[in-house]
């Protein structure tokens, strides 16, 4: 039996609330589970995660694989770092601001705006010299 680690949908319409549940690969996405591991709630600001590590680590290591959703909130908890799970055993209960998501992305991006002009600049005026060269006195 294959067994995934993937969210339930709960809620109402447009009042979404997610489940991080263990689930035999057949079942339906909402149909029968094994266990619940935790929630994930994006309608709150920030949005709230709540995860079971302990159980995380004990359905992986029985060969559970992660959906990609599962596999990017395990992350936002801080569970799964750098492909790796994390050495707690406590459970993981995390409000995740999506802004700070994007703040750590940016930073890399300006590391790396300020080379991309400096060789631009002597082009440029390099450019400069071949108008005046070639202008008529």
């Amino acid at each position: 039996m294959a067994v995934k680690i993937r969210l339930k949908r709960m809620g109402n319409r447009h009042r979404a609330f997610y489940r991080l549940i263990v689930a035999d690969s057949r079942a339906p996405r909402d149909g029968r589970f094994i266990e619940e591991l935790g929630f994930y709630n994006p309608m709150t600001d920030p949005a709230e995660i709540n995860v079971n590590t302990p159980g995380v680590k004990k359905w992986i290591g029985r060969g559970a694989q992660l959906s990609e959703t599962a596999k990017s909130l395990l992350k936002r908890a801080g569970v799964i770092v750098q492909g790796k799970l994390v050495e707690s055993d406590e459970t993981a209960i995390v409000t995740a601001a999506p802004a700070a998501t994007v703040e750590t992305a940016e930073a890399p991006a300006a590391e790396a705006a300020p080379e991309t002009p400096a060789p631009a600049e002597p082009a440029e005026a390099a450019g400069d010299e071949e108008r005046t060269e070639g202008a008529p006195a």
